[in-house]
């Protein structure tokens, strides 16, 4: 296999597989994703991938990699633009002055703030894993493998954040 000497694939390996399968590629993310530049998106994620991750990759399996890789950037996009989307409502629901809603997206905001800044409070690698698991909709398997820890230590370090969490944030049944 030829790689650089940092450990990262040849980017001629890399040019050659994207000539050989990003027309297969774009169909089949296509099909999940219906959306050209999201389309779009996920394949330059998926090479950023190879060129990354591809020195690890055997030959013969680099063209199962890609579309397994492929899967999961489109199954990204579509979270985050499931997110935009809720976001989106959030806010339409907030200035809508006849909706009645106006109060209650504020209690909701002040809310989220101090979420926000009890997440802050958080250690670097509890917010991490709370991050990726809440606003990215991860599973914990996906967590673990991404970040190169057991996944009993994403579930433990998820655990201590939410015991902090609770501490720092007021329980929303009291008045």
């Amino acid at each position: 296999m030829a790689v650089h000497d940092q450990g990262n694939i040849d980017p001629a390996i890399v040019a050659a597989l994207y000539v050989e399968h990003e027309a297969e590629l774009k169909r089949f993310l296509w099909g999940v994703l219906h959306d050209g530049a999201a389309v779009n998106d996920a394949l330059q994620s998926t090479f950023v991938k190879m060129i990354e991750c591809g020195h690890a990759t055997q030959e013969e399996t680099r063209k199962a990699w890609l579309f397994r890789v492929a899967l999961h950037e489109a199954l990204a996009v579509r979270r985050r633009q499931s997110v935009g989307k809720r976001v989106l409502s959030l806010l339409a629901a907030a200035h809508d002055p006849s909706s009645g809603a106006a109060e209650e997206t504020f209690v909701r905001l002040e809310a989220i703030e101090g979420v926000r800044l009890a997440l802050q409070q958080l250690p670097a690698e509890q917010r991490q894993i709370v991050t990726m698991r809440i606003y990215e909709e991860k599973t914990f398997a996906e967590i673990a493998s991404e970040l190169n820890i057991p996944l009993g230590t994403a579930l433990a370090r998820m655990r201590l954040a939410l015991v902090k969490l609770r501490r720092a944030l007021p329980d929303p049944t009291e008045p």
